[in-house]
């Protein structure tokens, strides 16, 4: 593919994820799955543009309304074009004759520049990427209306903090213990000639050099491995399902954890008790099922449940070991994946969701036998969605108590545990790995809420 062609495909991507089709990650599988001729050095250059373009789009953005020239549209999304332009002329440092040269019209590259485009490339050469007049939630890429909530929660690491959200992050792999070992599986990978490092937390963790495509592995096809950041895996562990419990993944999703689950009841190759995957959207258990089967996880049971008031709910009251609620959040602790995310959300939304968490929470309380746990875990770092949620729970469900998170972590993970506390906050600048939070609540009696 040509330079312009590239820069073509990138702009093609940037529409879609603005549009809202898909992350940004299924979005491009999807169209190189479509493209077949475009090699390797293509597909690496393309998805390289478009992710510089989604970790940048605040100062990109900043810049273009700068100049005050109007490139805009009404969709209300970002322009894709600006930003190509944009970014060519400040990071890039190419001259407007160079772009205008990759805008040339020809097959299959962009369309020639238009006049406002032309200027604005004129205008924003030479131009630094950041610059002094920037406020902090611009020059460091994040929602300004998430400003106050992030800076009461880090101070001064605030930038530390965000900065780090912007980065690539690795590749994990969670080995199956359903079906080999740590060590087997780092040694079939550099068969393929794979690298792979232990992850420093989770004792079930690789963590992949490079970006290598892992899916046509027999590897990976033949279920050793799974995909899932070190996080997720840690949030599995501290969930401490063993074999012969009865455990709810009460928000199974894409069913990451639900595998991780399925793992450690196993007896040898065989998972010994009822692991039960639940999940309003029945698109997602379908996907789910081949990676149960992939992974030799075939007595796992699979729930489309109800957002409200589902019976099946009420029937389970009481009766689980333990219940994972990995609870729908805004998502910011995956900001390295998906950095589109972080400007899908209003605080109206947030709103929405503390609502929705708190009604899923209620649901989940109610399962839980006495001494059983339920886990509640967030891949959000705002606190309206972690600690004050368990504030509001302790208060609403005194049948439950919060276990030390070190106590926990020290019989299920393993290793130095964390500060003692009743919560566990994880963030890429402080353990590398995605942010989550969880906290950890044992029932003392059946749960009831109080009026």
């Amino acid at each position: 593919m040509t330079p312009g062609a590239r820069l073509q495909a990138a702009a093609e991507l940037l529409d879609a994820v603005w549009a809202g089709a898909a992350p940004p990650d299924v979005l491009v599988d999807d169209y190189f799955r479509k493209r077949r001729y475009a090699g390797s050095s293509d597909r690496r250059a393309i998805q390289e543009r478009l992710y510089a373009v989604l970790r940048r789009r605040a100062r990109l953005l900043w810049w273009v309304e700068r100049t005050g020239i109007d490139i805009g549209d009404d969709s209300g999304a970002p322009n894709s074009r600006a930003c190509l332009i944009a970014i060519l002329a400040t990071e890039d440092r190419t001259s407007p004759d160079e772009i205008s040269a990759l805008f040339s019209g020809e097959r299959h590259c962009p369309a020639a520049l238009s006049t406002d485009e032309a200027a604005l490339a004129d205008g924003l050469y030479g131009r630094p990427l950041n610059h002094h007049d920037m406020p902090p939630a611009v020059a460091y890429e994040f929602p300004a209306w998430m400003e106050p909530s992030l800076s009461e929660m880090w101070g001064d690491r605030l930038i530390e903090e965000i900065a780090a959200l912007n980065q690539t992050a690795p590749v994990d792999l969670r080995v199956n213990t359903l079906k080999t070992t740590r060590e087997a599986a780092h040694e079939a990978l550099a068969k393929g000639f794979i690298e792979t490092t232990e992850t420093p937390f989770s004792p079930l963790g690789l963590r992949v050099e490079g970006h290598p495509r892992l899916g046509g592995t027999e590897t990976f096809k033949r279920g050793f491995v799974e995909i899932q950041d070190e996080g997720s895996q840690l949030i599995a562990l501290l969930t401490d399902a063993r074999p012969g419990m009865t455990v709810v993944d009460y928000c199974a999703g894409a069913g990451g954890k639900t595998l991780a689950l399925a793992a450690s009841m196993g007896r040898g190759s065989r998972i010994s008790g009822k692991l039960i995957a639940c999940d309003i959207s029945k698109t997602r258990l379908d996907r789910l099922r081949p990676r149960l089967k992939r992974a030799g996880a075939h007595s796992v049971k699979c729930r489309v449940i109800a957002a409200r008031d589902d019976n099946w709910v009420s029937e389970q009251a009481g009766r689980a070991d333990r219940v994972l609620v990995d609870a729908p959040c805004t998502g910011t602790g995956t900001w390295r994946r998906n950095p589109n995310a972080k400007w899908r959300f209003t605080p109206t939304d947030l709103d929405e969701l503390i609502e929705m968490q708190r009604r899923i929470l209620e649901d989940a309380a109610g399962m839980v036998k006495p001494g059983g746990r339920l886990i509640y875990a967030s891949c959000s770092l705002l606190q309206q969605e972690n600690e004050q949620q368990m504030a509001w729970f302790l208060e609403q469900f005194p049948a439950f108590r919060p276990l030390p998170i070190n106590d926990v972590w020290t019989q299920t993970v393993g290793g130095a545990p964390p500060p003692p506390g009743p919560g566990l906050r994880l963030s890429p600048a402080s353990t590398g790995t995605d942010g989550f939070f969880c906290a950890i609540l044992e029932a003392s009696v059946s749960p009831c809420k109080t009026s």
